[in-house]
């Protein structure tokens, strides 16, 4: 091995460490409100959606992978933000982080709270909230480290659990729970092109946007809080160190595997379970593997359980430490008060009961992802002008894809006012 050269173990568990990093912390809470939501609209158009924003992102983080390596000094988002877009873009960042951040994390307390109390069946969903919320606050309170080799463990065990879950389920898929109002607006869009002509089908897509616009926005913002990941960029750059050739690599993978995941996932789910089903059960119960654990038999349930367990507690990391260093590295407070910062706030939302779990995910991804996108596009831009040095990778200009993005997401928070 030459001198300065990485020990070849090392570099495949760092590469590891910063896949799992980034797949940990879009995985999470998301993916238990996506059946749900798809179930109303249908899975292809569902998984149509999840494909076409899982791209953007994927997209968003290769943008934000070049800002972070084009930068001499590490920062956490709204110190990027701050850098190349001043203070109204730190301050713009600064919200969506606080939004996309305890957001989430009210979003994993509530969700492990009730999938530890499905499992154990003992005491209140809130014992076991508090319990989770002093696990992750000790290792976030050790550092990037600890969390990343906690994320490669639990996203193993994550991708094992999904597999049991096929397994124990695969029977019990039925075709016409995967059938939803897509299935019957393309049908009646495909009679029109055939039977009435080309104008007559253009006359009908017309009145099925316009007559069916709520349902076919319904699952954008829980597929978008499913799929944000850029605070996990910045510590991907820290697990790297001086070794960054194989960023991009880590960061396409990390990206691209829970699109696969989710559809995956989100075909067991709704196979098994069906919209009629879903729409019988209280608000939080729509959680995907809590509706497992009623409809199917109790050994999926508890697979189905710990799933999501393992799910919530990855993201919950990288989220809750992404927040910790925003206060520390970029406010300069103290790491105490940077730790209380970030958990205190979740953890009293929760202590009042203020909200639910599927509403906190669409609202969350809707305007948070949103911004987030829009202000990286943004940061992306500058940074092919400003950067201090030149980075391990480069993508294009965009300036065309950037521009549809844009509108994109801007469309997406303009609908959640709708």
């Amino acid at each position: 091995m030459k001198k300065g050269e990485l020990n070849p173990v090392l570099a495949n568990k760092k590469f590891l460490m910063a896949i799992t990093t980034l797949i940990g912390t879009i995985v999470g809470a998301g993916m238990l409100g996506i059946p749900f939501v798809i179930s109303q609209v249908g899975f292809v158009y569902g998984s149509f959606l999840i494909i076409v924003l899982g791209l953007a992102f994927l997209m968003l983080n290769l943008f934000l992978g070049e800002i972070v390596l084009r930068t001499k000094k590490p920062h956490q988002l709204t110190g990027y933000a701050e850098k190349y877009l001043g203070k109204t873009g730190k301050r713009f960042m600064m919200v969506s982080l606080l939004i996309n951040g305890y957001g989430a994390l009210i979003a994993y307390l509530i969700g492990e709270g009730a999938t530890l109390h499905s499992i154990f069946g003992w005491g209140e969903p809130l014992y076991y909230t508090l319990i989770f919320f002093v696990v992750t606050f000790i290792i976030i309170s050790r550092g990037v480290k600890a969390t990343g080799t906690m994320e490669l463990i639990l996203i193993s065990l994550l991708f094992v659990v999904v597999g049991i879950i096929g397994l124990l389920s695969y029977d019990k898929i039925q075709l016409t729970n995967l059938l939803g109002i897509d299935t019957t607006i393309f049908m009646n869009l495909a009679g029109s092109l055939f039977g009435s002509g080309f104008m007559a089908f253009l006359g009908s897509i017309k009145n099925v946007l316009f007559s069916n616009i709520g349902i076919f926005i319904a699952p954008y913002g829980v597929i978008l809080f499913a799929l944000m990941g850029s605070p996990a960029i910045p510590e991907i750059r820290q697990i790297f160190d001086k070794d960054r050739k194989k960023m991009k690599k880590a960061i396409i993978f990390g990206s691209l595997t829970p699109i696969l995941l989710y559809i995956i996932f989100t075909f067991i789910v709704v196979g098994s379970i069906g919209f009629q089903n879903f729409s019988l059960l209280e608000a939080n119960q729509r959680i995907a593997t809590v509706a497992l654990s009623i409809y199917t038999n109790p050994i999926l349930g508890l697979f189905a359980n710990l799933l999501a367990v393992l799910a919530m507690f990855t993201s919950f990391l990288t989220l809750g430490l992404a927040l910790v260093d925003m206060y520390h590295l970029d406010y300069n407070l103290k790491r105490t008060y940077a730790l209380a910062l970030a958990f205190l706030v979740p953890l009293i939302i929760v202590l009042f009961d203020v909200t639910s779990f599927i509403a906190i995910l669409g609202l969350t991804g809707a305007f948070a992802g949103g911004l987030d996108a829009i202000l990286v596009i943004l940061m992306y831009w500058k940074v092919k002008r400003l950067g201090e040095r030149k980075p391990e990778y480069q993508m294009g200009k965009h300036k065309i894809l950037g521009i549809v993005l844009i509108l994109l997401f801007a469309l997406g928070i303009l609908s959640q006012f709708l």
